[in-house]
């Protein structure tokens, strides 16, 4: 699904976005390893380019899986917000007010609505946003990474993703008439020709399309509606059929990432000038979509090269990388804390502050303490005073056999 690449010659014209998205962070550190930054931050890298969508990630992610994070790093990312609703990658000083050159995006807003509204209790942030959102919504349904860009498969599935999240019907965001559907079907390529069923980023400057492995995974999960999040599908034949429905736009999609994966079980590097090598966070994306769109089954091939090959990417890109691992294991019902001998949340917790109790980890302390107990109704402690008070009546008995009897 998403989760965008977040570099800074890539933050001007792709979207960062994620599970409806787009793209995953930059694995290449762009500050000097003596500047510090906030605690609250997963991360340790640059956050100029990716911090509030690397943020965003990491709490979705934990959430997913049961655990409760830091109440700091809640903090820090509901900090970032402008008055506005919208959120720029980052902002280093919170307490000024964002003006005019402060660069807020579609992206990192849309990524910070799904994580806001599903660790609950942030209604009033992530309606902002999500206003925000609607107000630089294009004409044509979509949206751009920047307010006003051109629309893209990426930026408007990722905010397709957030306007679900917050309860939201995407296909009444209308804006001239057009509806977030009508702008990603406007970018499907037809059922013949090279990149048969595929989505395009955007079109080239002529209006030509052309297929984008990392679009169409973005625009498969925007398509049906869904966010970063997903569960595994009813298993279903994914077909590449003319149409002008999102479903059958989604289903021409996920033959064409199929078909993509069929022979290495992964996606290239689609960048420019990029060499020929595996890329981790477009084959995880493609995992989500395939798994939302065909069920578990249909992913089943990329999520397993990715249990065998993702770790060393994993931990040079950081928490975005663990969480898009955590998602593609959710969309399939695979286990996140034992993804090929390797435990996702355990390694996304070590990027960041210390989560509070996991849901898990107070349900295993719960039994653990009734299991102390036994079935008695006085637990354990009755126990212990019973044994204190035999031990105290055996000790006098002693001492009165060792004085022997009185004269």
């Amino acid at each position: 699904m998403y989760v965008r690449r977040s570099a800074a010659a890539l933050a001007a014209t792709v979207v960062i976005g994620a599970a409806a998205p787009a793209v995953a962070a930059d694995p290449t550190p762009s500050a000097s390893p003596s500047k510090a930054f906030p605690a609250e931050l997963y991360g340790d890298s640059d956050p100029t380019y990716d911090g509030v969508w690397r943020q965003s990630l990491a709490l979705l992610a934990q959430d997913t899986v049961g655990v409760k994070p830091a109440k700091g790093a809640v903090d820090w990312l509901l900090g970032q917000q402008c008055a506005n609703g919208a959120f720029a990658p980052y902002r280093a000083d919170t307490s000024a007010d964002c003006g005019a050159k402060t660069l807020v995006d579609t992206n990192n807003t849309a990524a910070a609505v799904q994580a806001l509204a599903a660790l609950g209790g942030h209604d009033t942030a992530a309606d902002k946003a999500v206003s925000w959102l609607k107000s630089v919504q294009n004409k044509d349904g979509g949206w751009g990474y920047m307010a006003g860009g051109a629309t893209d498969a990426n930026s408007t599935s990722v905010v397709v993703g957030a306007l679900a999240a917050a309860g939201e019907k995407p296909a009444e965001a209308v804006k001239g008439g057009k509806s977030p559907y009508d702008a990603l079907i406007g970018l499907a390529l037809p059922c013949k020709g090279e990149g048969a069923g595929a989505f395009a980023f955007q079109p080239d400057k002529k209006g030509a399309l052309a297929a984008n492995a990392d679009a169409t995974a973005a625009g498969v999960v925007g398509a049906l509606g869904k966010g970063l999040v997903v569960s595994p599908g009813k298993p279903a034949e994914a077909t590449c059929a003319d149409g002008s429905s999102p479903q059958q736009a989604a289903a021409n999609g996920a033959a064409y990432l199929t078909k993509a994966l069929s022979k290495d079980g992964h996606l290239k590097s689609a960048l420019p000038g990029a060499e020929d090598q595996p890329d981790y966070g477009n084959t995880a994306d493609a995992v989500v979509a395939l798994a939302a769109r065909s069920g578990a089954d249909a992913a089943r091939e990329p999520l397993r090269w990715l249990e065998r090959n993702s770790a060393r990417w994993a931990a040079q890109s950081g928490p975005a990388a663990y969480a898009q691992l955590i998602f593609a294991a959710h969309a399939t019902g695979a286990d996140p804390r034992d993804f090929g001998g390797a435990d996702l949340v355990k390694q996304l917790n070590a990027t960041g502050p210390a989560p509070q109790t996991s849901a898990e980890a107070t349900a295993k302390q719960e039994k653990d303490t009734k299991d102390d107990k036994g079935d008695s109704p006085f637990g354990v402690w009755w126990y212990v005073g019973i044994f204190l008070v035999v031990g105290i009546g055996i000790g006098f008995l002693l001492s009165g056999r060792k004085k022997g009897p009185q004269a």
